[in-house]
């Protein structure tokens, strides 16, 4: 195992413990993360304070790794997040063919 690997096996448990300062520790002064709801995040403060409000949201959520991979000084992490049950629903994929939708919306190039 390779330092990318521990330090994402790391923040992964940090996010999954909510523990704020180990989250901020982790990463770099000047670090960017980009989300996809929060857009692109500039410095250690506003990614710590961005899976701050996440954990808030979802004390006793859960998390499932399904692969990590690490490449050299990358590591990706996959897996599911899942709020507690509350007879709700908690998991829902939506699949469909992003060609035919963009063609329908006009936005691909005469063929």
């Amino acid at each position: 195992m390779g330092q990318a690997r521990e330090v994402m096996d790391r923040l992964t448990e940090a996010i999954t413990t909510a523990d704020s300062k180990a989250i901020a520790e982790l990463y770099a002064q000047d670090a960017v993360a980009v989300t996809p709801d929060g857009g692109e995040l500039h410095g250690r403060d506003d990614i710590a304070a961005y899976w701050r409000q996440m954990t808030e949201m979802v004390p006793d959520g859960t998390y499932e790794p399904v692969h990590g991979y690490e490449i050299g000084n990358t590591a990706i992490d996959e897996g599911w997040t899942s709020p507690p049950s509350s007879g709700h629903i908690v998991d829902y994929r939506l699949y469909f063919d992003e060609m035919e939708f963009l063609g329908q919306l006009g936005l691909l190039p005469p063929t």
